[in-house]
């Protein structure tokens, strides 16, 4: 009971802080003149970080790579383990637009400040918009902003780290762009799947590991990219469990059958 109580009344905090922020970041949007508009990007995630303060259950520890220029352009790619990690991710001090798929943005008031944001809709079905928002995409890092991606694509159910799709990486080498790895371990209890119960208190842990240079490398090393990146998500996250990397990688199983 004391737990439905607390959900209740953190989702009723979330919700009031969504349309109080609705107004702010709409002003804050009409007033930045920035191409890419990373004052209010920066101020629709920090809806993030207000949105985490307001639930006891979740305590965050960042660490890791100092990213010392907010402007140097990165592909930014993390595990996913839940809809927690957006707020929990957006702690990080600098503007990156993220990709989603289009149905959030087709959300009242929420899809309304990712527009705002310029946040890149992605619509899985209509391969023309797919094009446009790589075009999208490529246009954001040239003008020197930071695209986040989760390359799983979905949340994982197990908290291991399944299989990575190319896009990323892929552009990542088009851009001549590196890619910024995090690690991100604790947040799948945090609003488990198919709930909307918090759960019990959680020390989500999030590390900025070194970032991955693309210089001369061409589309045929995309592979190789996301499966560097990968694993080096997957032995950060083994060294904080205390576990062999293969009790975290979701295709290790996949891997033995196939050698």
């Amino acid at each position: 009971m004391f737990k439905i109580i607390s959900s209740i009344s953190t989702w009723f905090a979330v919700i009031a802080l969504i349309l109080l922020w609705l107004p702010l970041l709409g002003i804050i949007y009409i007033f930045d003149r920035d191409p890419v508009k990373y004052r209010t990007g920066r101020w629709f995630r920090r809806l993030g970080v207000a949105i985490t303060k307001v639930n006891p259950t979740w305590k965050l520890q960042i660490d890791g790579y100092d990213v010392a220029d907010p402007r140097k352009p990165y592909i930014v790619v993390s595990n996913h383990q839940s809809m927690a990690d957006i707020p929990l991710i957006s702690h990080l001090p600098w503007e990156m637009k993220w990709i989603a798929k289009k149905e959030l943005f087709d959300t009242p008031v929420v899809g309304w400040m990712m527009k705002m944001a310029g946040d890149i809709s992605v619509d899985r079905k209509a391969d023309s918009r797919r094009a446009q928002s790589l075009i999208e995409t490529l246009s954001y890092l040239k003008k020197k902003c930071s695209v986040m991606f989760f390359p799983e694509g979905t949340r994982s159910l197990n908290g291991k780290v399944h299989r990575f799709n190319d896009g990323a990486f892929l552009l990542a080498i088009k851009a001549g762009v590196p890619v910024l790895p995090l690690a991100l371990d604790g947040s799948r209890d945090c609003l488990p799947k198919h709930s909307w119960k918090f759960g019990k208190t959680q020390v989500v842990k999030l590390r900025v590991l070194e970032p991955i240079g693309t210089e001369d490398m061409n589309r045929d090393q995309v592979a190789e990219l996301r499966d560097k990146t990968r694993q080096a998500i997957i032995e950060q996250i083994a060294e904080w469990r205390d576990v062999p990397p293969a009790q975290i990688d979701g295709l290790a199983k996949k891997k033995e059958s196939q050698s």
